[in-house]
């Protein structure tokens, strides 16, 4: 009897001391061993196929599995060793065929971008090297260079072996220096391009409309680039109050005010700001004037058509009175 109330106690024990250490474990579940096995299934298929893009995805896949190691004591190692050497090969790759950027995440279809290659390995260096070399095939385009002033965004350094902390990656000033050349000279070339247009200013009133949405065009789309620039977009703004000041000096302003109205409300100066409320309030006031006339218009005809109707009344009842109706 007591040796077997002895070993009840002792599967007991075991049962406490087991119980918490399966209860924690991560890897322990169904699931959790359905998707490791599935992991490593797709690796060992994407190795013997021999495509590298799909290789990368299945590494890359492999990093984010910690329960790997109990179905195959490799595949772990493989993926480290393997994401850095076959990203930059793909990367490289995908430069040679001019794939420089993109905004999509790395796929398995061979289209993945050089940057998003770099991005993904770690290797910041050279994926802004890259980004450089989209931005000079397309020197206007706004929305990518928007992506390359934020491109360390969510990049981090690696992370201290002995602490674990991590910091933000920065990329070097050499990186943003060259950037804000590319702002300065696309400003500088739009600015010029909008001084040509800007001499339809004094043509008629029809070229003035012409010529200030061409000229508004630039300034807004010069002002963009400018805001990266250490003076910001001030001298877009400045350049805009003065077409204003050029159109309202015109002997013909009460027909191209509205376009003077939008160059001041673009330069946003206090004192573009008090000239738009003038402009407006003297428009208004135009408009109820003209309101005013067009009642008194209105009024003065239907008076004259009364009177008319009266006339032509009286001349009917005279005549049917003549005839003897």
């Amino acid at each position: 009897m007591r040796t077997v109330r002895i070993l009840g106690c002792g599967l007991l024990m075991l049962a406490v001391t087991v119980s918490p250490v399966r209860a924690d474990d991560p890897c322990s579940g169904d699931e959790e061993e359905k998707s490791a096995k599935a992991a490593v299934a797709a690796l060992t298929k994407a190795e013997q196929a021999g495509r590298p893009a799909e290789l990368f995805m299945a590494y890359r896949f492999i990093l984010g599995n910690e329960c790997l190691d109990r179905y195959d004591k490799t595949a772990l190692s493989r993926a480290k060793t393997g994401v850095p050497k076959l990203g930059r090969d793909l990367a490289k790759a995908a430069e040679a065929k001019g794939l420089l950027y993109s905004a999509d995440p790395v796929r398995s279809d061979g289209q993945t971008s050089a940057f998003r290659y770099f991005e993904t390995i770690g290797d910041y260096a050279d994926a802004n090297r890259v980004m450089m070399k989209a931005l000079q095939a397309k020197p206007d385009d706004l929305a990518l260079f928007t992506t390359a002033w934020g491109v360390d965004e969510g990049r981090w350094v690696v992370p201290d072996p002995k602490t674990g902390a991590r910091q933000p990656y920065v990329s070097p000033q050499a990186y943003r220096q060259d950037l804000q050349k590319i702002a300065s000279s696309t400003a500088d070339r739009l600015m010029k391009v909008e001084e040509q247009a800007a001499k339809g200013l004094s043509g008629s009133a029809i070229e003035v409309a012409a010529a200030t949405t061409m000229s508004l065009e630039k300034l807004r789309t010069a002002a963009g680039w400018m805001k990266f620039l250490s003076a910001g977009d001030k001298a877009a703004r400045e350049r805009a109050e003065q077409r204003g000041d050029t159109i309202t000096a015109r002997s013909d302003s009460t027909f191209t005010q509205a376009n003077a109205l939008m160059y001041f409300e673009f330069a946003g100066s206090p004192k573009s700001k008090d000239k738009v409320a003038q402009m407006k309030k003297k428009m208004e006031a135009s408009s109820r004037a003209l309101e005013k006339s067009g009642e008194k218009v209105k009024g003065a005809f239907a008076e004259q058509s009364q009177a008319e109707q009266k006339q032509f009344d009286k001349k009917k009842a005279d005549l049917e009175k003549e005839l003897g109706f």
